[in-house]
């Protein structure tokens, strides 16, 4: 492999040409597509949506605005985005603002230049020096985006009007990159007006010293529906100046919501413990937030993150531990009677409407039971447990609980004529602790299609006819 060149002659000798970074993102992208890489690993759900729309607007060469509620991906969106810049690119050697060696366009590297001629320095640097962001809050300066005076170099014999007075701020760092701006519509007006001048027209004023800056920069910002369609919120030149405008949204299907959450969840190199989770857990786990999306007692404005989800299963698996480890099980599997500790989780997560106070953990309680139901119904007629209510019809009552162990549960099944047949429908081969969730999933799924009676007995729960 050839070395690369270091300096300006060596450059110019190997034939290299800069492109601009939509020019470059356009080539490589279109180089994946041909190859059919998978453009976005760990994106799930927005294939058919999202990616498609995406993918026109680098092909075309379009500033993006992605808008979305919270938890919807789009800042690793952005974030992915920067694959599909060079390795590496050159720039002049110890520029602020990456430098085309071919046409610099601050005063350090000009100078450089009309110095050393073919002889001057050059580095190559990587993809993650490309990449600028900002989350947008009311403290923002242009100082922070554009650049200010800096004292120091005053100090040291500069004067104002020199240019190299300036110490330039994340926009201007990002020159031959990408820069997002996260939740845009907060940006003051002023600071907008800023933005909005330094992207169309090149032009800027620090401390009143004027300075053209032809940035090549790929700007890309997020924003919540609600904030950037109210007027008001972000001034109508700069939400012209975006070429496109993605609507992100919640996973549509609840395969896509499990993948996420077993994708993201928190793992620990110190786990010894075997974890089995049963399907209909997962999907109970991904139609609580799926609920959740459609309930009127929520906030639909803030949205319900995929986080929450997440955030749910970590807990739901946290808890069906703590109980593997107090009665000496090295099987983890997650049970209905864990649900209950998937409260704390969402409750964090979810924004709710005027509700008597106190009332939130009922709407939570409601949200956990319409999912139970929702996913039993999915596994099992209920006309098929005429045997199993006549059974409970007879007399017999049978009590579970979160702290209890597997084998108890086995008992159930001897107890209950027919359930094992209804168990491995679910789970053809299932260990003590599988058939446990089994057990309390066909349990409370009768209870919520009015099947059987519940009742609270201490720390256990009662089922019976």
């Amino acid at each position: 492999m050839a070395a690369k060149p270091t300096t300006l002659g060596e450059l110019r000798s190997a034939g290299y040409r800069v492109q601009t970074v939509k020019q470059e993102m356009r080539r490589n992208l279109i180089d994946k597509l041909r190859k059919r890489t998978d453009l976005f690993p760990g994106i799930l759900g927005f294939e058919e949506t999202v990616i498609p729309q995406l993918q026109n607007a680098i092909l075309s060469g379009q500033d993006i605005i992605f808008l979305g509620e919270r938890g919807q991906a789009k800042s690793r969106l952005i974030r992915a985005m920067v694959n599909l810049l060079d390795e590496e690119i050159p720039i002049v050697f110890g520029s602020e603002v990456n430098d085309d060696p071919f046409q610099p366009i601050s005063k350090h590297s000009q100078d450089l230049i009309d110095d050393k001629g073919d002889a001057t320095p050059i580095e190559w640097i990587g993809r993650d020096r490309r990449y600028g962001e900002k989350l947008a809050t009311p403290d923002i300066t242009i100082a922070d985006l554009i650049g200010e005076v800096d004292p120091i170099r005053v100090a040291e014999g500069r004067y104002l009007s020199d240019e190299l007075t300036i110490h330039y701020g994340l926009i201007p760092r990002t020159n031959r990159g990408i820069f997002a701006i996260n939740e845009l519509p907060d940006l003051a007006e002023r600071i907008q007006v800023g933005l909005f001048n330094i992207m169309e027209e090149r032009d800027v004023q620090i401390r009143g010293y004027r300075i053209r800056l032809p940035l090549d920069v790929y700007l890309v910002s997020s924003a919540n529906p609600e904030d950037y369609t109210n007027r008001g919120r972000i001034i109508t030149p700069l939400k012209d100046r975006y070429g496109v405008q993605i609507r992100t949204h919640y996973p549509k299907a609840v395969e896509h919501e499990i993948g996420i959450m077993e994708q993201e969840r928190m793992r620990f190199d110190d786990e010894d413990f075997k974890v089995t989770v049963p399907e209909f857990m997962k999907e109970i786990v991904a139609e609580i937030s799926r609920l959740a999306r459609r309930s009127p007692d929520i906030n639909q404005r803030s949205g319900v993150s995929v986080r929450a989800s997440i955030a749910d299963y970590e807990s739901l698996l946290a808890n069906a531990q703590r109980r593997s480890i107090s009665v000496s099980e090295n099987e983890v599997v997650p049970r209905v009677s864990d649900l209950p500790f998937v409260i704390p989780a969402i409750s964090g997560k979810v924004e709710f409407e005027t509700v008597e106070e106190g009332k939130e953990e009922q709407i939570l309680d409601k949200l956990i039971q319409g999912a139970v139901l929702a996913v039993f119904n999915r596994y099992y007629s209920v006309s098929d447990f005429d045997d199993v209510v006549t059974r409970f019809k007879s007399g017999i009552s049978v009590e579970v609980g979160d702290m209890m162990p597997s084998s108890n549960y086995e008992r159930v099944v001897k107890q209950v004529e027919d359930l094992s047949r209804h168990v491995s429908k679910v789970e053809p081969k299932p260990s003590s602790a599988v058939t446990a969730s089994v057990v309390e999933f066909i349990l409370e799924g009768l209870h919520l299609n009015k099947r059987l009676n519940k009742d609270r007995v201490g720390l256990k729960t009662q089922y019976r006819g």
